[in-house]
């Protein structure tokens, strides 16, 4: 059902800071910072030849991120992200194999403009998986 990794998500507490970090230090291809206000997030995307790191600070007080930096100050993997082909399909299998879909359960549109959703850290051995429609 899940195809390859779209990309590895890490929080961070200065977007400038960690994106300066892979652009300079690492040499890596850095895109601008996207806000996603739907999401409580802006984002940089780190471009490497097989997926993509995405760099998330938090947009707001009540950002997801926010609390998730008050619980990790340094930062840290906050997500992994795996496409499928079609994502109402996917959701309906993994529910009915028990995962817990965040949310409302309906897709949102992710950072690359496409149909995402995410599942319980709980049913993924602490791991949050966001799925994104390709």
């Amino acid at each position: 059902m899940i195809g390859r990794l779209n990309h590895v998500a890490i929080a961070v507490a200065d977007l400038d800071k960690a994106a300066a970090m892979y652009r300079d230090t690492l040499g890596a291809v850095v895109s601008a910072p996207i806000a996603q206000p739907a999401h409580g997030v802006t984002v940089v995307f780190v471009e490497l030849p097989n997926t993509k790191i995405e760099l998330l600070a938090p947009l707001g007080a009540a950002s997801p991120i926010a609390r998730f930096l008050e619980r990790n100050p340094d930062g840290g993997m906050h997500h992994v992200c795996y496409e499928v082909d079609d994502i109402l399909s996917a959701r309906d299998r993994l529910t009915a194999a028990g995962a817990r879909v965040l949310g409302d359960g309906e897709p949102k549109t992710g950072a690359h403009g496409k149909p995402v959703l995410f599942l319980h850290p709980k049913d993924f051995h602490g791991t949050l998986v966001e799925i994104e429609q390709v």
